[in-house]
């Protein structure tokens, strides 16, 4: 929570500072659509074992651009259902809702081609948590329905002509969860994702 904190005060700053408002020679603001794939890192410090399935998924995101080189950017998408096996055999499911605001830097000395870094504060609900009957009777396990966490991204933006451009991103997430069973806490699971995604992003 520390680590979050300071996150999302330095992003505060960003987004208030009169120092980064200086005029820029493109359009403010950016929207990209993605298709993104979720590797899950899977770490799991029960002893059940836990994993979830990696899948492809949809997002947008909308960032704001101070100058050339500073933007803010928000990353969007809709609840997405996960298996949740325990070595190796499903056991339940549940659905995630992961918006990520970074603060990125885009390198713009490189000519058309423009990549940027970012870093900033993830925040994952956790929805429609349903656990198999024989596991439910046998552990009446549960899970922490709120994680906040760190993200680091890269990527770069290709124009195409048209203030379009294509995007290569990745990311690495910090999505993480308390396991209890009959109400005691009996480890972490660690989905700490990274994303790659590939989409189109318009400028104006």
């Amino acid at each position: 929570m520390k680590k979050t904190t300071l996150v999302a005060a330095l992003l505060g700053t960003v987004l208030s500072s009169s120092a980064f408002a200086q005029p820029i020679t493109e359009g403010s603001w950016m929207v990209r659509a993605r298709a993104v794939h979720l590797d899950s890192s899977n770490g799991d410090s029960t002893p059940l074992g836990l994993s979830v399935n990696n899948k492809w998924l949809p997002e947008v995101d909308f960032t704001y651009f101070y100058t050339k080189n500073l933007a803010v950017e928000l990353i969007l998408t809709v609840p997405q259902k996960h298996t949740l096996y325990s070595n190796g055999g499903a056991i339940g499911s549940f659905k995630h809702l992961p918006p990520t605001l970074t603060a990125q830097y885009h390198f713009t000395d490189l000519g058309k081609i423009k990549p940027y870094v970012g870093a900033g504060v993830n925040y994952t609900r956790l929805s429609s948590v349903n656990f198999a009957p024989t596991v439910a009777a046998a552990l009446n396990p549960s899970v922490d329905k709120n994680s906040w966490g760190l993200a680091i991204q890269a990527g770069v933006d290709i124009p195409l002509g048209n203030n379009l451009y294509l995007n290569l991103d990745v990311k690495k997430v910090q999505i993480r969860t308390d396991v209890s069973s009959f109400g005691k806490n009996v480890g972490e699971f660690k989905v700490d994702p990274v994303l790659f995604g590939i989409g189109l992003g318009w400028r104006f």
